[in-house]
């Protein structure tokens, strides 16, 4: 039986080692690892698969065992070689070709995000995301800092695709919205642009990246704009009410300090910030994935 310092220590080195497996993740899908074994006719060896993919054949046998104690890739061994195919896990999320990849994701967390998080600190300590820190790129206006060139921007945009090719269905499920004929979801600069007419607006997390006072600017103007009867669902991470879990939308939210100038709520903050804007009707969801659904009507 292990003591419980042991136990301690385990939980100490999972929790430190933790950015080690993150980047062995990003650096195989950066690479192409799992887009080659998807296409292989055959599990390959280490050799083969450094020398189609130009790496090298120590770092490669090195990243490749890593992803078979990950669960990423399994491998078999055949006259004293081993031989590498993806799990159902890889095939399924990580293969490009796989309708519901979140390969892109996992670049722009990998470039994008995994950066910002090397200056969690700072954030802490000044309140505010770490673009000026890390790129060099002011981030006044915080869609210019986050789209910072037009790769960013389709990197960034082909990652929210990769997330909702998964968790959309349940989040659209939620709720009947067979109510709402008219159905618009907001994006561009809904803070300016004029606001299509629409029986429903849709605020897929988009809340999270503002702090209250733009929020309630925001929602302000599709009350608004929004009929009587008609609603907002809001999308989001969803705190539990004392803000103390789950773990990942705490994550989520310290993502939002070093990449953006809001944060995750609980159900009764989203149903204070939409209150003032008219909707009163305030229905809260819970899906049993990693995104909510919050239905709000007029």
């Amino acid at each position: 039986m292990s003591s419980p310092d042991t136990e301690a220590m385990r939980l100490l080195h999972e929790f430190s080692n933790g950015f080690m497996v993150s980047q062995v993740l990003f650096a195989a899908c950066e690479l192409g690892v799992f887009d080659l074994l998807a296409k292989a006719p055959v599990p390959l060896g280490s050799a083969e698969v450094a020398a189609r993919l130009g790496t090298s054949c120590r770092g490669t046998q090195l990243l490749l065992d890593a992803c078979v104690s990950l669960k990423l890739l399994q491998v078999e061994t055949r006259g004293g070689q081993a031989f590498y195919e993806n799990t159902e896990l890889s095939s399924t999320y990580l293969a490009r070709a796989s309708p519901t990849s979140q390969h892109h994701m996992l670049l722009y967390l990998g470039r994008t995000t995994y950066r910002c998080w090397g200056h969690l600190a700072q954030a802490v300590r000044e309140g505010k995301n770490q673009y000026l820190k890390e790129f060099g790129v002011p981030s006044e206006e915080l869609f210019t800092a986050i789209y910072r060139s037009e790769d960013e921007r389709l990197q960034f945009m082909q990652a929210l695709q990769a997330i909702w090719s998964v968790h959309g269905r349940s989040v659209m499920a939620a709720f009947d919205l067979s109510p709402f004929p008219r159905v618009c979801d907001l994006g561009g600069d809904f803070f300016k642009d004029p606001l299509p007419d629409a029986d429903l607006y849709i605020l897929a997390r988009v809340l999270h990246d503002w702090a209250d006072d733009k929020c309630s600017q925001l929602l302000a103007r599709i009350g608004q704009a929004c009929k009587p009867g008609g609603g907002v669902l809001v999308v989001e991470s969803l705190l539990d009410a004392d803000g103390r879990g789950p773990l990942t939308t705490q994550l989520y939210s310290l993502n939002m300090l070093v990449q953006t100038e809001g944060q995750e709520r609980t159900p009764a903050q989203y149903q204070a910030l939409l209150a003032p804007a008219g909707f009163r009707d305030v229905r809260c969801k819970r899906t049993g994935g990693i995104y909510d659904a919050i239905l709000a009507r007029k």
